[in-house]
């Protein structure tokens, strides 16, 4: 009893940005109905954001699971991003929202990081017209991002000259964090703009700033196909002694052959690709084009640069499907990781997403074909090079952490494209078992020792840990989750 009043105290009292590094140990409630009372946010006065909906959907998930445990652990992972990171202005000086959006206990904003954190509160934006205008915000803060610099993979609140990565060799700006360009920060963002334009219906945010932005996006994946013996504008080098942070050949990177596909310098890790042609964030690309074209057919009427979107989409497509397929000995056709255009493949698949893994996921293949399955196989086996399997868990991890760290997202990754039962169970079971009693999830965990983790604070795996679990009590799965 004096632990729990010691542990209810605290959790009055944690400051946002220091919340994650003060934990003390679990605090795990006994009792079901001290879960919503008894959890790891922050107090609410010091949480950043407040959504209504979130705070009912809270609630409704809870009631419905048995397993205290599982229901803490939501309860604490499923508001983390507007909890801690969301930082909303009501008006950026032109009378729209303005939303910039931490990656956790990285105070910049990623493209990609941003995007994934807040989707899973779209669907309940309807029901919320505070978190409709927050989410407004952040696509359009990350829309001004990409006018600014599409080749940037993260920005600082404010424009900061001693800020981020100022010392690299690239054409930094004092709004930039990080300039590592990859294919899927542009993904993201049309990913989120797409989502909510769809369950919102509101097209006010689609003006000119978008418009700027699409074809900053087109522009960017030409420039970056490589054609007619053109590098490409885009260069980076770092000096470092950690490989995977600069690009070689004088900050190039490797040559490809120009095919229809395009380059991307750096994968989601932020870890610089082998072969430029990344075939996840390709095909990424590909679903988001025609969502971007849709968009600007039925709000923009620009069936112009819609069309510009769909050839360049199509094209894309026409190139994986001759350049992206690997026939191994063991699976039969799989994709491979990433390629060159000059018949050079890399067969492995990493964490981060967009990865082959969570092709189905992103719904950038259907989750019964034939060759995703066989590569689905293939990732979660020990031919993947960076799959890990110990005695605390299994997973993919990469080589952004290194060996044996297993990714708490490939095992969401998994669930989330899974049809099996038993595999999903195992696989929240797995979460569960590898949080190292925080009740948050990890950038990543020792296969041995999931006390042995990666990030405290990593808002994107819990806000996706969350998800996971509402996306399976929505499909029927609640009696799978309550049987664990």
């Amino acid at each position: 009893m004096k632990r729990f009043f010691l542990c209810l105290f605290a959790s009055l009292t944690l400051s946002a940005t220091t919340w994650a590094n003060q934990l003390q140990g679990p605090v795990i409630p006994t009792v079901k109905a001290d879960v919503l009372k008894v959890n790891n946010r922050p107090a609410e006065s010091e949480r950043l954001f407040r959504s209504d909906a979130v705070e009912k959907q809270i609630k409704e998930i809870v009631k419905q699971l048995t397993n205290v445990r599982l229901a803490w652990m939501f309860v604490n992972c499923f508001p983390n991003t507007i909890d801690t990171t969301v930082h909303y202005t009501e008006d950026d000086g032109q009378g729209n929202p303005d939303t910039f959006v931490y990656t956790g206990d990285i105070h910049a904003m990623w493209l990609r990081d941003s995007g994934a954190q807040v989707f899973p509160y779209v669907k309940l934006a309807p029901k919320d017209k505070k978190l409709q205008r927050m989410l407004a915000g952040v696509v359009l803060r990350q829309l001004k991002c990409i006018n600014i610099d599409p080749y940037a993979n993260a920005f600082n609140k404010e424009p900061n000259p001693k800020g981020g990565w100022m010392s690299d060799m690239t054409d930094m700006k004092p709004e930039l964090h990080e300039r590592k360009w990859e294919i899927d920060s542009l993904c993201y963002v049309i990913r989120l703009a797409y989502e909510y334009w769809t369950v919102t219906g509101d097209d006010s945010i689609f003006g000119d700033i978008w418009v700027q932005a699409v074809q900053n996006i087109l522009a960017t994946f030409r420039d970056q196909q490589h054609k007619n013996g053109n590098k490409g504008k885009y260069h980076f080098e770092r000096r470092t002694n950690r490989q995977l942070d600069t690009m070689n050949n004088n900050g190039w990177g490797a040559p490809v052959k120009p095919v229809g596909l395009i380059a991307s310098a750096f994968r989601p890790s932020d870890d610089a690709t082998t072969f430029l042609f990344l075939i996840p964030s390709n095909f990424m690309a590909v679903t988001q084009l025609r969502n971007a074209a849709e968009i600007l057919t039925k709000v923009n009427g620009r069936t112009d640069l819609a069309k510009q979107c769909t050839d360049l989409a199509d094209e894309v497509r026409e190139a994986l499907n001759k350049y992206a397929l690997n026939y191994h000995p063991k699976y039969g056709w799989i994709y491979a990781f990433e390629v060159d255009g000059f018949g050079n493949q890399l067969l492995m698949d990493d964490a981060n997403v967009p990865s082959l893994l969570a092709m189905a996921y992103l719904g950038d293949v259907p989750v019964n074909d034939p060759v995703y399955q066989n590569t689905r196989r293939f990732v979660w086996s020990e031919d993947n090079p960076y799959f890990f399997k110990g005695k605390a868990g299994e997973g993919i991890g990469g080589p952004h952490v290194g060996h044996d760290m297993p990714w708490p997202m490939s095992i969401m990754m998994k669930a989330f494209t899974s049809t099996d039962d038993a595999e999903i169970k195992a696989c929240i079971k797995m979460l569960m078992d590898t949080d190292a009693g925080t009740g948050f999830m990890h950038e990543s965990f020792n296969k041995d020792d999931a006390t042995n983790f990666t990030r405290e604070w990593f808002a994107w795996q819990n806000t996706l840990f969350g998800e996971l679990i509402i996306k399976l009590v929505n499909e029927g799965k609640l009696d799978l989750l309550n049987s664990l």
